[in-house]
């Protein structure tokens, strides 16, 4: 059952830790419990016969010693222990008695093992010496005995309970604190989508809008920024998709890295670069997952290539063998800056975060003069056995 304490929390409640404060319902429980006491206490003072002043004065401090357990369980015991030792002047020791029968409950709920069992050794002689002072409360003591152990029953029980809601609430604040991350992972997962989608096509535009003015070369720019753009949109449909948890846009290619390659090497000649592709992209020996990731690489690597890359020639390699497949894309790092391009420069980042969240390698930096990112991916793949 979700309300039932595991057996951990059971050893830890049975062990008796100091026990937390009394919360209000039962502050106010013990509270009316000492107020109606001390209300017959002081009524008995002016009924007659009357009561002694000392009986009065003892009694009062009985039941007042009731309210310290509120603060403080170890001196509440102790002044308990020196009414009790009071009352036999006026003999009044088995009215005393019940309240520390009463206050088994208290200490139970609030104290400690060493507390606990130290209250319930003295309680026994307690009982032993009201008794041996006068037989005729055998019957009595036997009460109090009982009503001793129902109480600290009682005590056990609260203790337990509120122990359970302790361990409830924090599971609650676990859960909570849980469900807020997956919401943030689920924001961050829907902005990384837009960023792949949606930034690589945005960046084609912004290129081949400064190539609009070369005549040589405007009617292509015009071409791909209107597929670019179409692209755009089918991609922006998808994301929303996502984050409305819609039916997902089927026109998006989401791990195609054979596509993505291809649609990188189309506009990397649009921009004017000659492309070296080395490797198949349609090697069955990559598995899905690893495809996904490297056709996700390469889309973000064409954003930066189109973005800084300078003249010269874009290479494309895979190396794929039975236990890894690897794609470099190498291009010549721009000798004079062109003009500058937007950027959330949160690319490389999220390609290292991919590839190492697959349990593979990565590394994107300058090699002699040119930019050059490197994935490398494991390929899982089962060996039959002769």
């Amino acid at each position: 059952m979700a309300s039932s304490l595991s057996a951990g929390e059971r050893t830890d409640v049975t062990r008796l830790g100091k026990g937390e404060k009394l919360s209000t319902i039962e502050r106010i429980a013990v509270l009316v419990v000492v107020g109606t006491i001390f209300i017959f206490d002081i009524v008995g003072l002016f009924l007659p016969p009357g009561l002694e002043p000392l009986t009065a004065a003892i009694g009062i401090a009985s039941t007042a010693v009731l309210a310290l357990y509120l603060w403080s369980p170890l001196i509440a015991t102790y002044a308990l222990g020196v009414v009790f030792a009071l009352s036999f002047i006026p003999g009044i020791e088995a009215q005393v008695l019940t309240v520390g029968a009463f206050a088994a409950g208290l200490i139970v709920r609030l104290g400690w093992t060493s507390l606990v069992l130290s209250y319930a050794g003295v309680f026994l002689v307690a009982s032993a010496l009201v008794v041996s002072g006068d037989s005729r409360d055998a019957f009595n003591i036997a009460i109090f005995l009982v009503g001793a152990a129902v109480s600290g029953a009682v005590g056990f029980a609260l203790r337990i309970a509120f122990a359970r809601g302790r361990t409830l609430e924090v599971q609650l604040a676990e859960k909570a604190e849980q469900e807020r991350q997956a919401v943030l992972a689920e924001r961050r997962w829907i902005a990384g989508e837009l960023h792949d989608s949606i930034a690589h096509h945005l960046t084609v535009v912004s290129l081949h809008v400064q190539m609009l003015d070369d005549d040589r070369t405007s009617t292509d720019s015009q071409e791909a920024i209107r597929i670019a753009a179409r692209k755009a949109m089918t991609d922006l449909r998808f994301v929303i998709d996502l984050a409305d948890d819609g039916p997902r846009s089927e026109g998006m290619p989401t791990g195609d890295l054979a596509a993505s390659i291809d649609e990188a090497k189309q506009e990397f000649e649009s921009a004017g670069h000659s492309v070296l592709l080395d490797g198949d992209p349609a090697d069955e020996r990559i598995p899905r997952a690893a495809e996904i990731i490297l056709a996700r690489i390469m889309r973000e690597s064409a954003t930066n290539v189109l973005k800084y890359a300078g003249q010269g020639e874009i290479e494309i390699r895979l190396d794929v063998d039975d236990e890894m497949a690897q794609m470099t894309v190498s291009s010549p790092l721009s000798v004079t800056p062109r003009r500058e391009l937007s950027s959330s420069r949160t690319g490389i980042g999220r390609m290292a975060e991919r590839v190492l969240g697959a349990s593979g390698e990565f590394s994107a930096g300058e090699v002699d003069g040119r930019w050059v990112v490197a994935a490398r991916l494991p390929i899982a793949r089962s060996v039959a056995k002769p």
